[in-house]
């Protein structure tokens, strides 16, 4: 036996190491999704005396999600680590204490101090979704249907973060109130980084690089030629158009004549879909080469983001936003399997912050657009944005085929 086989960690089964990294996904997931909701949630108290507390609401939740375009730079660290799970440890808990301790200080210090907080907290806020996922590949059997399925739980996470994160910072600021809302949202994540902490050194067969890569590296494999780049067009652009469903959900509802609530109804029910399609994409894993698959779901989901546009009544919009948010589930997994299919070793987890930083800046882009150009009605507005996400789809397609007719 050789001294290296000699030396390699032994190879941990997924069944023993999934289920700790799906449990650490979700409670990091769910936290990343609540925090925004929370410190608009702050924001209102009168005991943090703002004059314009959805105006402060807001700036603050700013302060959670545009640093999250800083993500590639704290990839490279990433990147660069012979073992990253102390890194990964490292960011979670970060993010715990910032967030924590940003929901204490608000009202209690200058402003400044907490936006800073959040700030440290939305620069880390990449580790926890693309960070954590570009280890996922490395605690799976290298099958394609193990790897599939997987891939499949991961969005699962998502799935379960985005609905479930916003839910309890709800319930707990009812119970507790805002402040301590936050606070459990960081003890969480650092439930989350003490997980992390226990999956497998590093992942099985890699050869990890003692030097980083420089940024370059990982610019040139999303946005050099070839299947990454074409994926990351197009999920950008999804992200684009799912970011403003929040906003005109709540603008149909009015237009089809019924209250506000209704709105937020319509906005559960694009969630729900995502999460059963989720759980049926983990169930039956996607087979098939990874760029056609994203391609294929990202049309599916704009065609219905196009019924969604054209619904008569709400009874028929309920059934349009399951089927818009269900598509989301697979054309997630699928941009997982491309991700991993595709992105260099050297510079992988670059790759998975980097496209993750972007689809985040294009949904909060997404939600500023929805806002700004509501007067146009949100029928018009959700038929703009299935024909994006079509011609994007359409053209990474025709793309891909003339490469491989070259």
């Amino acid at each position: 036996m050789s001294r290296t086989a000699e030396m390699a960690p032994p190879v941990v089964p997924a069944r023993r190491t999934l289920p700790r990294y799906l449990v650490a996904a979700t409670l990091a997931r769910g936290a990343d999704a609540g925090a925004a909701v929370g410190v608009v949630l702050l924001a209102t108290l009168p005991s943090v005396g703002a004059a314009r507390p959805a105006l402060l609401g807001g700036l603050l939740a700013t302060c959670l999600t545009a640093p999250h375009l800083l993500g590639p730079l704290l990839a490279r660290w990433l990147d660069r680590a012979p073992d990253g799970r102390g890194r990964l440890a490292v960011g979670f808990a970060t993010y715990a204490v910032a967030v924590a301790a940003a929901g204490l200080l608000l009202g209690r210090v200058p402003v400044g101090v907490p936006a800073v907080l959040l700030i440290v907290a939305g620069t880390c806020g990449p580790l926890l979704t693309g960070g954590l996922s570009s280890r996922l590949a490395g605690l799976l059997d290298p099958d394609e249907r193990a790897q599939r399925r997987g891939q499949g739980w991961d969005a699962v996470t998502y799935g379960i973060g985005a609905s479930a994160g916003p839910a309890v910072v709800a319930t707990l600021a009812a119970l507790v109130g805002p402040r301590m809302s936050l606070v459990g949202l960081g003890a969480a994540t650092l439930i989350a980084a003490a997980l992390v902490g226990t999956l497998p050194p590093r992942v099985p067969g890699d050869v990890p690089a003692r030097t980083g890569p420089p940024a370059r590296g990982a610019l040139r494999a999303v946005l050099g030629p070839g299947p990454l780049r074409r994926v990351t067009a197009v999920t950008t652009v999804a992200a684009l158009t799912g970011g403003a469903i929040s906003v005109l959900t709540v603008a149909l509802a009015a237009d089809l004549g019924r209250q506000a609530v209704s709105g937020a109804l319509l906005a559960a029910v694009y969630g729900g879909g995502n999460l059963a399609a989720a759980l049926l994409v983990t169930a039956f894993p996607l087979t098939g080469e990874p760029e056609r698959l994203t391609v294929r779901w990202a049309a599916l989901g704009a065609v219905g983001i196009a019924l969604c546009a054209a619904v008569p009544g709400f009874p028929l919009a309920l059934v349009a936003f399951a089927l818009a948010g269900a598509a989301t589930a697979p054309l997630f997994a699928a941009t997982l399997a491309a991700r991993s299919a595709y992105a260099p070793d050297a510079v992988r987890a670059q790759v998975f912050v980097s496209t993750a930083a972007l689809k985040v800046a294009a949904a909060s882009l997404g939600t500023g657009l929805a806002g700004v150009l509501a007067p146009l009605g949100p029928r018009l507005l959700l038929g703009a944005g299935a024909s994006v996400t079509l011609a994007a789809a359409v053209a990474a397609a025709v793309s891909a085929r003339q490469r491989r007719d070259r």
